[in-house]
């Protein structure tokens, strides 16, 4: 790309060290980057600022060699084998288009508020012993990524560290510890490597929502679940001006769309870098209504709701491109990972126990 210099800023890091700021004009992209002279010196936003995102490392980067020696020769040859091939880096997993989107957002927040810790915060977090965290810094710093907050656990439970860090989201590819984090009442979900992977933006961050025991409590759900599809439509009916409870991603949908104010304010809500999709099953005119009255009363904006009626949802998530789907169901997952698109089970809710990979829901 052609980069025109636009202007240009000193800092005073934590160190007290004068640090020049360097705004790029990036001319194919028609957008603004930054960068630093020495990037690592950019200043981490304190967790209570911040949009915290914790990311374990078998989903930020592909680990199944390492996973399988692990599983087959201990974790002591596991440690030797990870010992000797530091300086070969990981390649990317699923996780790591959602990463290079937060940073994305991240420069263009500095851009518009230089002073501010409204940002989001990458926590990678894996079960490894300390001595694999050289294998995770060449590869973070061979990608180019901006994460300065570790927490490698020796196999211990990461979760407590999580609360810490009052954490956001955390995704996993354990699905154990993220049933351990909803229960504390931190946002999580289960990752998965799809056989193949969509292309997506690099200028805008998206991210998609199923809305009932994701956004929504399940229920809506279990009303289907234990009378069926007639008697669920008349229960929305008649419950349509009662809020729905909120489900376990709505604060993850609560923090982007604080962070998407800030960019409204600048008068960039048309060249907003996140978009939000709310991809549900449920009918538009006999259940949708509630879902929406919920969302504007609690003063969460969604840029685009599709309600699709039962019909499959990764055709329309082919189209969309998130770099993240959320939803509840195993088969809605396997549907968008089928079409390319990277999906995040949430085992939250009724649908836990009925979930298998011909699991279907009309009301959902």
């Amino acid at each position: 790309h052609i980069l025109k210099r636009v202007d240009q800023k000193c800092i005073t890091t934590n160190n007290k060290k004068k640090k020049t700021m360097i705004f790029l004009y990036d001319m194919h992209a028609r957008k603004t980057v930054f960068q630093f002279s020495g990037h690592r010196n950019i200043e981490t936003p304190k967790p209570e600022n911040a949009v915290t995102v914790a990311v374990s490392s078998r989903v930020l980067f592909r680990t199944e060699r390492e996973q399988k020696v692990f599983e087959q020769q201990g974790v002591e040859e596991y440690l030797r084998y990870q010992i000797e091939h530091e300086n070969e880096p990981f390649a990317p997993g699923p996780a790591f288009p959602f990463v290079k989107a937060l940073e994305a957002v991240n420069a263009r927040l500095r851009e518009l508020y230089p002073q501010s810790e409204e940002l989001f915060d990458i926590v990678l977090v894996t079960y490894n012993h300390a001595h694999v965290g050289i294998r995770l810094i060449n590869t973070i710093n061979h990608h180019n990524l901006f994460i300065e907050r570790f927490c490698m656990t020796g196999g211990s439970s990461p979760i407590g560290y999580l609360k810490a860090w009052q954490t956001n989201l955390y995704l996993s590819a354990d699905a154990n510890k993220v049933r351990e984090a909803l229960t504390e009442g931190i946002a999580a979900a289960t990752m998965f490597m799809p056989e193949k992977m969509t292309e997506v933006s690099e200028s805008q961050l998206r991210v998609a929502f199923d809305g009932d025991a994701v956004l929504f409590s399940d229920e809506s759900e279990r009303i289907f679940k234990a009378h069926g599809l007639d008697k669920f439509f008349e229960h929305e009916k008649e419950n349509e001006d009662r809020l729905l409870d909120h489900g376990p991603l709505k604060g993850f949908l609560e923090a982007l769309g604080k962070l998407q104010k800030k960019f409204y304010a600048k008068g960039q809500r048309l060249d907003c870098p996140i978009r939000t999709y709310l991809v549900t099953a449920r009918s538009a005119a006999s259940s949708g209504i509630r879902a929406l009255k919920t969302l504007r009363a609690w003063g969460l904006e969604i840029d685009e709701a599709l309600f699709l009626a039962g019909a499959p949802k990764g055709p329309m998530l082919e189209k969309i491109r998130p770099h993240i789907y959320f939803d509840d169901q195993m088969f809605h997952i396997e549907g968008a990972a089928e079409m390319g698109t990277i999906a995040a089970h949430v085992p939250y809710g009724i649908a836990q126990k009925h979930n298998s990979k011909h699991n279907t829901s009309a009301g959902k």
